[in-house]
This record gives structure tokens, C-alpha cells and sequence, in this order.
């Protein structure tokens, strides 16, 4: 397949879609703003993430792949979206990933601090039996086996991954963090989309999320 995919039909690069969904500038399929990152030119000229969907100006948007972004890095999409030089961050999908990982971390912290996030195992198994789960977490490098069990018990709870066990563990002031449940329904959206987002411009998961010199823990 081509960078830029053949789809019949396709809206112009950055376009609006039906129920706010926008064209990869990349690819050229129309995908929900949820699965794709925004971006904007900056007074200098230079690309710039726009991650809460705030920034003022044209937003450029680019389907939430490591594909999809490593091409827009390479400037041509995004010059030919605007009509006009930019500036394109070699690093772009690094930077990105940074601050979808930093964005998740903060309101999943948010909801720890309003007593609406728990972390572990037995307490994430106890609040799912409670049924006040909203969100159920799972780190990208945790156990095949912990998170079938804690998924049995609500099939139906939405589920994300996204971040390492360091990455959540840190949230939670220890080394690591496996499981972790979300009971506040605007957070658990928030941090579920959030990670959504994050989880696709990593890509699968794979050793490289593993913390170093540990196992997998469920």
C-alpha cells in the first residue's frame, strides 16, 4: 500500500467529516478525531501537536499510527495541507507519544487524587466486583493471564492499555502498577481516549515495554 491510501471519495486533507470526523492528511481515510492527532503551524511556522484540540488555527489531522506519523515527519504532507513551507520535527512521533503518555499520567493522577482511581490488583479486582468501574487499565507489558482474570469479572467495562507498568506505577508513587480501575465516568472517558490515542502511535505492544531487567507481573 501506498503512503497515501486510494479511497474513493475521500474529503480534502484536514477536512470535516460527519459526527467530527477528520481526513488523515496521510493516508487520506476519514477516521474519528478520537483515533487521530491534531496539529497546527505555529507563528514560526513550525508543526506543533495540539493534543487537547485547543490550539487556534487550521488543524492537520493525522491518523494516530507510528506509519501515519513517521510519514507526516518527513514534511511533504503537511506542506502540501497548508499550501506552504513548514517546519517538521524529525522527532515527531517521539514528541507526540511523550505527551500523550504525559496527558494520560496527569488525569489518571487527577482521578487517583479525587479517590476515583485505584491501583493493584486486589483492590482493581474489588472495585470491579463493586461495579463502579468505568475504565479498567492495563499495562502494556503486564501478564496475559492477570488481565483475562480482572476482565472476566466485567466483560462489558471498557478496557486500555497504553502506558507501561513503570509509567503507571509512577502515577501511584511505586515501581510498578499492572492493573488500575477508574470509577468517575468524565475521567474515565477522558483517560480512555487519551490512551487510545497512545496506544495506536505505539503500536503493538512488544519487549521494548517491558521494564528493564524485570518479568512480566500480572
Amino acid at each position: 500500500m501506498t503512503a497515501r491510501a486510494k479511497i474513493k471519495g475521500t474529503a480534502p486533507a484536514g477536512a470535516a467529516g460527519a459526527g467530527g470526523d477528520r481526513t488523515c492528511i496521510v493516508t487520506g481515510a476519514l477516521l474519528p478525531r478520537a483515533r487521530m492527532i491534531r496539529f497546527v503551524k505555529g507563528p514560526d511556522g513550525a508543526i506543533v501537536p495540539d493534543l487537547d484540540h485547543r490550539l487556534p488555527g487550521r488543524g492537520l489531522w493525522v491518523a494516530a499510527s507510528p506509519e501515519a506519523l513517521d510519514q507526516a515527519a518527513m514534511g511533504r504532507h503537511f506542506a502540501r495541507a497548508q499550501r506552504g513551507p513548514v517546519a517538521v520535527p524529525a522527532d515527531l512521533r517521539r514528541r507526540v507519544e511523550a505527551g500523550l503518555a504525559a496527558r494520560a499520567q496527569s488525569l489518571i493522577g487527577l482521578a487517583r487524587r479525587a479517590g476515583a482511581a485505584v491501583a493493584g490488583f486486589e483492590k482493581t479486582r474489588a472495585a470491579l466486583k463493586g461495579g463502579s468501574v468505568r475504565l479498567l487499565i492495563t499495562a502494556r507489558d503486564g501478564a496475559a493471564d492477570g488481565r483475562a482474570k480482572l476482565a472476566a469479572l466485567a466483560p462489558d467495562c471498557v478496557r486500555a492499555g497504553g502506558l507501561s507498568a513503570a509509567e503507571l506505577g509512577t502515577v501511584f508513587g511505586r515501581d510498578h502498577a499492572v492493573h488500575v480501575a477508574v470509577t468517575d465516568p468524565g475521567l474515565a472517558e477522558r483517560i480512555g481516549e487519551t490512551l487510545a490515542r497512545l496506544d495506536g502511535v505505539r503500536g503493538p505492544a512488544g519487549d521494548h515495554d517491558a521494564i528493564p531487567g524485570t518479568p512480566k507481573v500480572g
